[in-house]
């Protein structure tokens, strides 16, 4: 299982220089677990950058994946984390999340970099193969 977090479906949704990494990611969306979190921040930039319409159409893609919404259990283990690795909320979701469904977390935000069942892609370097 992966997890893509919202700057990897920003890249993929918004043509970024990583899009077509991205894209091969989303290919099978039973593959992929997504946050709930994850589904507002991305509705939110999509809908910022272009319209409604096109935050909608993005939205139905991610609620393929599996969407899992905080749990107690989410919320505990977010919060451990965030203490830890003194992250933000969202951020500490996202990895709770990954953590409590065994997914890797793939993505381009550079406050993820270094943290344990992260592949950080940088959006300045040379592409991953």
């Amino acid at each position: 299982m992966n997890l893509i977090d919202s700057s990897g479906w920003a890249h993929y949704f918004m043509n970024g220089p990583l899009a077509e990494y991205y894209a091969e990611l989303v290919g099978d969306p039973k593959e992929l677990v997504t946050p709930t979190v994850v589904l507002y921040e991305v509705y939110k930039i999509i809908k910022r950058e272009f319209d409604e319409e096109k935050a909608l159409l993005a939205s139905s893609q991610i609620e393929k994946t599996l969407l899992v919404p905080l749990s107690q259990t989410i919320a505990y283990r977010a919060a451990d984390f965030s203490l830890e690795y003194k992250m933000s909320m969202a951020d500490a979701i996202i990895y709770a999340t990954a953590d409590l469904h065994g997914a890797q977390i793939i993505t381009s935000d550079k406050d993820f970099k270094g943290l344990p069942k992260v592949t950080y892609i940088s959006p300045t370097e040379e592409k991953p193969d």
